[in-house]
């Protein structure tokens, strides 16, 4: 008694299995196989899911919807499988999981770049900019103008330094600055700059 009892047991076991697939068999369409593996499969799938991305729930629902788009686009062939489909639903998104630590692991880890956002920095090309415009004003002006603004404005002399480094008389020093900061004003602002 308990042998034929086991075997009609595995008679509706298996009729219960053929069931199952019958669902995914060759005479569904594609589009009501995705709703049968998406009603059947998804949930169990997404429960196993979570525990291989220690329960990061964004992750496994994107894992469960690559899964099932990658069954959607094997419809044939899970068409013509004779069992379940879960078992390759499982591979698949273990296999997913899988390479998505792998390519994470494989390049450097991203920076945040909301730091550097909020650090000033000076706008280098402005300075850039300015300088070539200053150097051509200066190119303008006659040697010995060029000269006394460099010994006093940018290399940072007094006039009576100046005049000393120069050979000449403080009261040239004096008088060839003023005559070259006004030509210097006149060149700046030949090129657009007003100061």
């Amino acid at each position: 008694m308990r042998k034929d009892a086991a075997v009609a047991d595995d008679r509706s076991g298996r009729a219960r299995h053929r069931a199952d697939s019958s669902r995914t068999s060759t005479s569904v369409p594609d589009e009501e196989l995705m709703r049968v593996l998406y009603q059947e499969h998804a949930g169990p799938l997404l429960a196993y899911v979570l525990r291989l991305v220690a329960g990061d729930r964004q992750r496994a629902e994107d894992v469960v919807q690559e899964t099932l788009i990658r069954a959607w686009k094997n419809a044939g062939q899970l068409n013509r499988a004779t069992g379940s489909v879960r078992p390759w639903l499982v591979t698949v998104a273990r296999r997913i999981v899988i390479d998505g630590h792998r390519s994470r692991q494989a390049r450097p880890q991203e920076v945040d770049p909301s730091p550097l956002e909020v650090m000033p920095a000076e706008d280098e090309i402005d300075k850039a900019l300015w300088l070539m415009t200053l150097s051509d004003a200066l190119d303008d002006l006659t040697p010995a103008h060029r000269e006394v603004l460099v010994e006093t404005y940018f290399k940072g002399r007094t006039v009576n330094e100046a005049a000393e480094t120069l050979g000449i008389p403080s009261g040239t020093v004096r008088s060839r600055v003023f005559y070259a900061l006004r030509s210097m004003k006149l060149a700046l602002e030949e090129r657009g700059v007003t100061a």
